[in-house]
């Protein structure tokens, strides 16, 4: 009784205290209790008692709800029937509401259900038990009706703590007494005020996609009565959500194919095509229209097949759905988008042809297919451009809304994608084009139709091809005439960009580039948003046309120095200027070596300089600078080092600034983000010179080595990484490569000696087990010969559980390298090295890979956990199956059945004699649930493995 009062107490804080405190103290203090046992109780008690408030009641079942979901195995077996009679008097109490209280005990008594067995609930199950509940009280028929309806839905309820072999029992029973329910619901029908509780209990009942024959459905009462209310406005929901089930019933993959649905599809289809005048009713609320059209597209998305024949019947429901299509809303219309797509990839795609015999006859149906399809494209080209029109008044709009009209812009360009696929590109531009001519006229006084049409001509950009003479030279004679409003010239801009490779391309595409370049220097004087379109396509076009362009070299340079400058009119942002750096890069790589070394020379001076001023002012000043300050110029040295592909000028550049590196590292290795720019710069570098970069690698290499004992930044090993990749297998770099991966190595595994530390520093963690792995591919002998390896095997071990999931995923890559070592270069030398030093340290190693399955890693990793297991049973065979063994014996069979460990252990049996890993999944999958299906459970798993207390073994 004075926990029940606490309870009250807590929840009266909960919602009516007027301090936050308060209201959080006592929202911790209640669920809190509610994994108490004594929730149960005191739950129930409240929930009979008959002063509780709404409050109280909404609260005790909720937590009711939950407990027999998670924590039904915390009661004795005799518990079940006082609970299910309890449950039974609740739901004949709340028959009438509160709703949210009816739902929950309904909900609970579901999950009940779930857990128990049919024999041992008796009364030949709860269908049974539900209809003999009706029989006795009619009166309390909606309390019952809504547990029949909940029912299908808890069968795929992950929430609820049963075992995988109950659920699947559950299914079946549920199948087994499906006609036994859906005779009770064709019961209810009679009586009108249940007529649309039914119906939703019915649709529920479809979802389980148990097979009923498509004759018996076609004229069963439940059917036939959904379909007659879809005229009905009380009733047009719960109709519709039949209607849908239905429709996917008939096209669900074990249905038997569309020729043993036809019965019931004959039945449906004429009943939906009846409510197409209804979606151009004007006395139609719009939620109505939205349950009408999304049958359309229901069934268009189910029948595309069949549609895809371009039989008159078919063509009846494309019309339909362009129909919805053509609707004002978007929310309707575009309901209809997903089966435009699949349409299309069916109608495309020639596999789709494959029962038409050879290759003619087959290109022959596709080509009758696509000619049948032709105008209804072309209507939904012409239906959906306007939609991504800029409203009159979008500069006043919400955010949310801006936001809403990209994401409606974006849905409409993969639709216009989609029919240039079945019109082609060309067939598609020529639609778009003359609405561009068209709204060009009334340019002047309206930029928006202009902008929207070449929105859409951008769009289709990828399937217009490069040497297109018809079409293109129009549009882009038309580009410079536009008038420069802001989001006009974007969208310009970007339309240049989108077609550079027809420009580079096409005979006369070289004549446009001089006034193209041009409209990007507008638009990076407009405004942000129109400069970073132009950069953005001032890339794309140095990109694709740099041959072209290496003739304008020196006017480039001007654009570039302007932009970077930050002086002057332009308005590009220091991010948007890499997309320039990365411009004239790739036209430098285009010149020959001599003049690439001189370009190369003066696209870095703009970056150069500041830093070279800032160093010059000496240590202090260089030390109290923003990292910005250092990192917008290092950044695009960077991508200049990444994007001008000559190797040599690139060598020769890093080896000239290293003065200024080794100062910038020098001072400013305590700063992660400078040093993380430096050490991208310094990469790009190394990616790009290759073996050219010898005479700086040593010094750079010398300098990180000492910096990162002093400093611990992870780039530093990152950066090792890709020098690893690059010189990990010349054998005149062992020498000095050896020394620094033992330094590094030495050093981190320091670092990373407790549990903490990984979740304190999993950057390092995860950088550290990279290189690791890199180490494995490119240096296997350096690493296993190292005296370093077998601390990195055991700092893994320590850090494997960490939640962190960059750094945990790199730990288990590592492990699984170690395992699968046969597979990398020459590593099948250093197995016997690699055993000495696993094999004393297996039966931990499993053990924790095995609690990571069960419940120390998020179920997220349990892809990569399964393969370091599956790598380590390969690699180690019958000793591997003993450690699993040995501690899977570890786990109470209260948490997991002596059954359930014998089908995991006999899956990974089956891996080391050399089965595919696929065999593996469900297993692991199962006992993974198994263990983690309630917290309870989880936590007596997690204590009997124990894998953050297992003593790692020294191996000398």
């Amino acid at each position: 009784m004075e926990l029940q009062n606490t309870v009250k107490e807590a929840l009266n804080a909960l919602y009516h205290h007027p301090e936050d405190t308060v209201r959080m103290q006592a929202d911790r203090w209640l669920q809190d209790f509610q994994r108490t046992i004594d929730a149960w109780q005191v739950a129930d008690n409240l929930l009979h008692d008959s002063s509780s408030n709404q409050e109280t009641l909404i609260f005790c079942s909720q937590t009711l709800r939950s407990k027999v979901q998670r924590d039904f195995e915390e009661l004795p077996s005799e518990a079940f029937r006082p609970l299910r009679d309890s449950l039974n008097t609740l739901l004949k109490t709340f028959h009438k509401g509160p709703p949210k209280v009816r739902t929950q005990i309904s909900l609970a008594v579901a999950a009940l259900a779930v857990h128990v067995p049919a024999e041992d609930w008796g009364d030949g199950g709860i269908v049974n038990w539900l209809k003999d509940g009706m029989n006795s009280h009619p009166e309390f028929i909606p309390s019952f009706l809504e547990v029949l309806r909940v029912l299908p839905e808890e069968a795929f309820n992950y929430k609820i703590a049963a075992r995988p072999d109950r659920r699947r029992q559950f299914e079946q029973e549920l199948a087994s007494t499906m006609d036994t329910a859906l005779t009770v619901l064709s019961a209810c029908l009679n009586i009108n005020e249940l007529k649309e509780q039914v119906l939703e209990a019915f649709a529920s009942w479809l979802r389980l996609r148990h097979r009923i024959p498509a004759v018996t459905l076609a004229s069963h009462p439940l059917v036939l009565a959904a379909l007659s209310s879809l005229h009905s406005d009380m009733l047009l929901e719960a109709s519709v959500n039949v209607v849908s089930e239905l429709i996917h019933y008939t096209a669900a993959r074990n249905s038997g194919g569309a020729s043993s649905q036809m019965p019931l599809i004959q039945v449906i289809v004429p009943q939906v095509m009846s409510l197409k005048p209804q979606l151009r009713d004007p006395s139609k609320d719009e939620e109505d229209i939205k349950a009408i059209a999304r049958l359309f597209a229901d069934m268009g998305d189910a029948y595309v097949e069949l549609i895809a024949t371009g039989s008159d019947e078919s063509m009846l429901i494309v019309h339909a759905l362009l129909e919805v299509a053509s609707h004002p809303e978007f929310d309707i219309a575009s309901m209809t988008f997903n089966f435009w797509h699949n349409l299309q990839l069916v109608l495309v795609e020639r596999d789709s042809y494959q029962e038409f015999g050879n290759d003619a006859a087959r290109e022959v149906e596709r080509n009758r297919r696509l000619q049948v399809f032709r105008s209804s494209y072309e209507s939904l080209v012409s239906l959906v451009t306007f939609r991504v029109q800029y409203p009159q008044d979008y500069s006043d709009l919400s955010r949310e809304d801006q936001k809403d009209f990209k994401q409606t812009r974006y849905a409409v360009a993969d639709a216009l994608i989609d029919a240039a696929l079945v019109l082609g590109g060309e067939a598609t531009l020529k639609i778009l084009y003359m609405k561009l001519v068209e709204a060009v006229s009334c340019c002047a006084t309206d930029w928006r139709p202009a902008e929207a049409a070449l929105y859409c001509i951008r769009a289709i950009s990828d399937f217009v091809s490069v040497v297109d003479a018809e079409v293109m030279p129009q549009i882009m004679s038309l580009l410079p005439k536009l008038p420069h409003q802001s989001q006009l010239l974007q969208t310009v801009c970007l339309t240049v960009g989108a077609y550079s490779k027809w420009l580079d391309a096409a005979s006369n595409g070289s004549s446009f580039l001089p006034s193209l370049l041009d409209i990007l220097v507008s638009g990076m004087n407009m405004c942000e948003d129109s400069a970073a379109a132009a950069a953005l396509a001032f890339r794309n076009l140095c990109s694709d046309c740099k041959k072209e362009l290496r003739r304008y070299i020196d006017g480039l340079f001007q654009i570039y120095e302007r932009a970077v400058s930050g002086e002057g009119t332009f308005k590009v942002s220091d991010e948007d200027s890499l997309h320039l750096v990365e411009a004239l890069s790739m036209v430098i790589t285009e010149l020959n070596s001599e003049n690439a070394k001189k370009a190369l020379e003066a696209i870095c001076l703009p970056a150069v300089s500041p830093l070279q001023e800032i160093i010059n002012q000496g240590p202090v000043v260089l030390g109290q600078k923003t990292a910005r300050e250092l990192t917008v110029h290092i950044d695009r040295l960077a991508n200049i080092f990444r994007h001008v592909n000559h190797p040599e000028a690139v060598a020769d550049a890093i080896q000239k600034l290293w003065p200024i590196f080794k100062a910038i590292f020098d001072i400013r290795a305590w700063d992660m983000r400078t040093m993380e720019s430096l050490c991208r710069a310094c990469k790009n570098a190394v990616r790009t010179s290759k073996q050219f970069m010898v005479v700086t690698i040593g010094a750079m290499l010398e300098e990180i080595q000492v910096l990162y004992r002093q400093h611990h930044q992870p780039c530093f090993l990152y950066l090792s990484s890709e020098v690893i990749k690059i010189f990990g297998s010349d054998p005149s770099c062992a020498g000095y490569l050896k020394i620094l991966i033992e330094s590094l190595f030495s050093h981190t595994t320091c670092l990373l000696t407790k549990f903490e530390e990984f979740t304190s520093r999993p950057d390092i963690a995860d950088d550290c087990f990279l290189l690791a792995s890199r180490c494995i591919r490119y240096c296997p002998h350096l690493l296993f010969p190292s005296p370093v390896f077998p601390s990195l095997v055991d700092c893994a071990m320590v850090g494997v559980t960490v939640q962190h999931r960059e750094a945990s995923n790199s730990i288990l890559h590592f492990l699984s390298d170690i395992f699968d070592l046969s597979n990398s270069y020459h590593g099948e030398n250093f197995i016997s090295i690699r055993d000495n030093v696993i094999i004393p340290r297996g039966a931990s190693m499993t053990r924790i890979l095995v609690a990571c399955l069960t419940g120390a890693l998020p179920i997220s990793r349990l892809e990569t956990v399964s393969y370091a297991l599956f790598s380590l049973s390969r690699a180690y065979g019958i000793k591997a199956l003993e450690w699993t063994k040995e501690c899977v014996s570890l786990i109470p069979s209260t948490a997991v059945t002596e059954l359930e460990k014998a089908k995991f252990l006999q899956a990974l049996s089956e891996a080391v004699s050399g089965a595919n890993m696929n065999g593996l999944i469900l297993p692991i999958e199962e006992i993974s649930e198994v263990c983690r299906r309630n917290r309870t459970v989880q936590e007596i798993v997690q204590g009997a493995l124990r894998p953050l207390e297992i003593k790692i073994v020294n191996v000398s």
